[in-house]
């Protein structure tokens, strides 16, 4: 007979897992703070690489 038993373990893991709170729906201020930060540096991205392809571009048009 095995010292633990796993459907044993696995209902106790399922139980802690089901006992958890949703931790978004609580703290939904900073979840709205890690979005705009989120969208605002995906932009900051997107237009650094813009700017360097548009460089890029004119560099290649002047060479040529």
């Amino acid at each position: 007979m095995p010292a633990i038993s796993f459907p044993l373990v696995a209902r106790d893991g399922f139980a802690q897992i089901a006992k958890r709170n949703n931790w978004a729906a609580e703290n939904a201020g900073v979840m709205v703070v890690f979005c705009v930060t989120f969208v605002v540096a995906v932009g900051l991205i997107v237009l650094f690489i813009y700017k360097k392809m548009l460089a890029r571009r004119e560099k290649r048009q002047s060479t040529v």
